[in-house]
This record gives C-alpha cells, sequence and structure tokens, in this order.
C-alpha cells in the first residue's frame, strides 16, 4: 500500500481538494479493498512468507478492515448507509476476531517477561543486602522467586488455552459464510463504492469538515479524563484504587480505551485527506503507540486478576501474583503519565 503522509505539497492538496470528495473517498476505499483481497489470499495460499520483515497476511487483513471501517464511520454521511453501516459492523467483527490469538501470545509473552524481570530484580536487592552482612548465607531466594515459577505456569496455561481457543475462533470465522460475505462485499468495493448524492460536492469543502469532527470527538474524550491526576509519574491514588476491585481498574481504564479508537479514526481519517497543515504524522503516532501500551498493560494486569481467582493456588503463586498486577497497573500508569505529556504538547488538528 502507498503510504500516504500528511505533509504533502500545497499544489498536491489544491488539486485533490478540487475533486469530488466521493472520487477521493472511493480511491482510499478501493485501495484499502485491494490491500485486503492481496492479504486474503496470501493467507488462503501460504504465500508471501518470504520476507521476515513484511506485515503477517492476518496483520494486512486485520489493518485493512480497520482502515475500512474508519472510513465508513468518519464519512459515511458520503456513502450509502444501508451498504456501509452493516460492512462497518462486520469489518469490525472480524477485526477484533483475528486480533484476539496475537493479543493473547502478547499478553503471555509480556506478562512471563515481567515476571523474570521482577525476580530478578528481588535477587539483585537481596545480593546486595547479603554484601552488606558478610555473615549471612543467601536463603536461596525471596518470596516472589519462590512463586514466580508457578504463576508463570499458570498464566501460561490459562493464556496458551485462551490463544489456542482464539485460533480456532479465527478459523472457523475465516471459513464462516458471514466471512465470505464480507470477503465479497470488499470485493465490490474494490472496484464500486455506493456513494450518495452529497458526495459530488468538492472534497476540499466536505472532507476537512468530515475530518474536523473526528478531531473535536477526540479532544472532548480527552478532556474528560483525569489529565492533572494521571500527570504523575506516580499515581499512588490510582493505583491503590485498581488494586482494590477489578471493576475499579475497568472504571478508569474504559476512558482511556476509548480515546484510544478515537485517536484511531482521526489517525485514518487523515490518511483520506492529507492536509499540507505542517502536522506530522510522527505525534499522533506516538500518541496511539502509548494508548496501546496501556491497553496491553491493562488487559495484562486483568489476566492476572483473573489467574489470581483460581482456586487453591499456593500463597506463594498468590504473592507473586499480586505483585505482577501492581506492576502492570504501574505500567498503566506510567502509559498515562507518558500520553498527558505528549498530548499536551501535541495538536493533532
Amino acid at each position: 500500500m502507498a503510504q500516504r503522509h500528511p505533509d504533502m505539497a500545497l499544489a498536491e492538496v489544491e488539486e485533490r481538494a478540487a475533486l469530488p470528495a466521493g472520487d477521493v473517498l472511493a480511491a482510499y476505499l478501493r485501495e484499502q479493498a485491494t490491500t485486503f483481497l492481496r492479504a486474503l489470499t496470501q493467507s488462503t495460499q501460504g504465500e508471501g512468507d518470504t520476507d521476515p520483515d513484511a506485515p503477517d497476511a492476518g496483520h494486512q487483513l486485520r489493518r485493512s478492515a480497520r482502515r475500512i471501517g474508519s472510513a465508513l464511520h468518519t464519512y459515511g454521511s458520503l456513502t450509502d448507509p444501508a451498504w456501509a453501516d452493516p460492512l462497518r459492523a462486520e469489518l469490525g467483527w472480524l477485526s477484533s476476531t483475528l486480533a484476539r490469538e496475537h493479543q493473547y501470545s502478547g499478553r503471555l509473552a509480556r506478562l512471563l517477561t515481567a515476571l523474570h524481570r521482577l525476580s530478578a530484580e528481588e535477587e539483585m536487592i537481596e545480593d546486595e543486602a547479603a554484601a552488606l552482612v558478610p555473615a549471612q548465607t543467601p536463603g536461596g531466594g525471596g518470596p516472589l522467586a519462590v512463586g514466580a515459577a508457578r504463576a508463570g505456569a499458570l498464566l501460561e496455561r490459562q493464556l496458551s488455552l485462551a490463544r489456542t481457543r482464539a485460533h480456532s475462533a479465527a478459523l472457523q470465522a475465516m471459513g464462516s459464510s458471514r466471512f465470505h460475505a464480507v470477503a465479497d462485499a470488499v470485493a465490490v468495493l474494490a472496484s464500486e463504492v455506493p456513494l450518495a448524492a452529497a458526495a459530488g460536492a468538492p472534497a476540499g469543502e466536505l472532507l476537512p469538515a468530515l475530518t474536523g469532527h473526528a478531531h473535536a470527538r477526540l479532544a472532548e474524550a480527552v478532556g474528560s479524563l483525569p489529565l492533572p491526576r494521571a500527570g504523575h509519574p506516580y499515581n499512588g491514588d490510582a493505583l491503590r484504587s485498581s488494586l482494590a476491585a477489578e471493576l475499579s481498574a475497568e472504571r478508569q481504564d474504559a476512558p482511556w480505551h476509548r480515546v484510544r479508537i478515537l485517536l484511531r479514526l482521526s489517525r485514518y481519517a487523515r490518511e483520506v485527506f492529507p492536509q499540507a497543515d505542517g502536522e506530522p504524522e510522527s505525534r499522533p503516532a506516538a500518541l496511539a503507540r502509548v494508548l496501546e501500551q496501556h491497553r496491553e498493560a491493562a488487559e495484562a494486569a486483568a489476566a492476572v486478576t483473573s489467574a489470581a481467582r483460581t482456586p487453591r493456588i499456593a500463597p506463594a503463586t498468590a504473592y507473586a501474583l499480586g505483585v505482577l498486577h501492581a506492576d502492570q497497573r504501574q505500567e498503566v500508569e506510567q502509559a498515562r503519565f507518558a500520553f498527558v505529556h505528549l498530548w499536551q504538547r501535541t495538536p493533532v488538528s
């Protein structure tokens, strides 16, 4: 897919602005639909695996599905709603279904890495303490090290099972009539985009306003976040609140997840109709990366909470899970802190 960059030449912006809005939107949708169909062919025929640096077919499918759905969401008034709304919903289903296996794999890797790091930190502290008291004999590992192995094994069993089920669900989805209906709709989209009458107006008149609505929704959602509280590198109050109950953590996280989704819509809107406004793509991309780290840490903490509910786990295992949960919630707070500073320095519209 050709890389679109917002820092385009003014002449190119003016040329595109004079085109009908429907033509600009249709060109973007056809490009994404073509990428989707190419990735689908690779996934079914096993092609495209020779280049280790190339995104895998599943990633390309999810990527294109998200972009088509986002464009239909932001610029839906320019298309036939009877066609666009169902397709957007089905693309959301497909993207989330295909993403779960990858998310479980990443979550397990994150948690096992964190357990190893926390155990190593505890061992280093013990070694330093023992060095201060030469006569003391090291006890062979602290309380975290005792339960870390069992906690890791428990998480690996649970998340590997979830990953296997997600893989099966993805395979089942790819073979379903529902998926084939989505693929057929995207195939039609690659050649013909059902547009509304309003799409005949100049792109320079319609698209910036619709793009502005996406940015405004994002700014409004960010304005509702507790930014002053999140602006501290160690947010003890928020961390204690998240440790008190899972529902409390979910209530804290939900507004941030919504901002992540709205930021995605805003970024993809700029791909449809880039403007020479001096806003480098790296800035909103950095915001997106921070919010993705926030999501990963929050979901990892929730997975630890679920593992801790396992009946009859040993106290040492429960202790290790508690330390791991606190570590992940601290990463949530660190991501919020980073987002606040990036946002305050980064206009996105």
